[in-house]
């Protein structure tokens, strides 16, 4: 079963920490659901991309990490 960190009403200033340790804690395949926030989804693509962490957009509001 793939993991799922949902980021529906988390602050924007409090996304890229729980992004980053969800998916450095965490075996893939992960999922995050940004949700229809545009800025929510920039933080998250960010915040992976600072990683190195290949994801792939899932449809709308969802990243998958592979």
């Amino acid at each position: 079963m793939t993991k799922t960190l949902d980021l529906h009403g988390v602050k924007h200033e409090d996304a890229d920490r729980l992004i980053e340790n969800f998916v450095l804690l965490n075996e893939p395949p992960l999922s995050i659901i940004t949700g229809n926030s545009h800025k929510m989804e920039e933080i998250a693509i960010h915040s992976l991309l600072n990683h190195n962490i290949n994801f792939v957009r899932w449809g709308s509001g969802v990243l998958k990490v592979l």
